[in-house]
């Protein structure tokens, strides 16, 4: 990381501070921050009592939210791929009927 420098984020009232390169740090400000506010409303539920296992429950709240959205990003894909797939036939019908007619 040549152009990375050290930034300080503040996670629960505590700072931690970490490597980054200049053009992402905006982008680990911005996770800090949802972290935090996770972690936050994590512990004021007051169900969950510990720094470690607050972070623990943000971090399986947070993969699950991604695998959520990488799934249901699948299925747009596979859904528009099918769309595409039958516009292809049709294409391909006109255009093999359009050829039998110049013949």
């Amino acid at each position: 990381m040549a152009d990375a420098s050290t930034l300080t984020v503040k996670i629960l009232d505590r700072e931690f501070r970490v490597s980054c390169p200049l053009e992402e740090q905006q982008h680990l400000l911005d996770s800090a921050d949802a972290l935090d506010k996770r972690m936050r409303d994590i512990r004021d539920t007051g169900r969950v009592i510990g720094v470690d296992r607050i972070a623990v429950m943000a971090a399986l709240n947070l993969a699950s939210e991604l695998l959520s959205n990488e799934n249901s990003n699948d299925v747009e894909l596979q859904t528009a791929n099918k769309a595409i797939s039958r516009m292809a036939n049709k294409i391909g019908q006109c255009l093999h009927e359009t050829e039998s007619l110049d013949l």
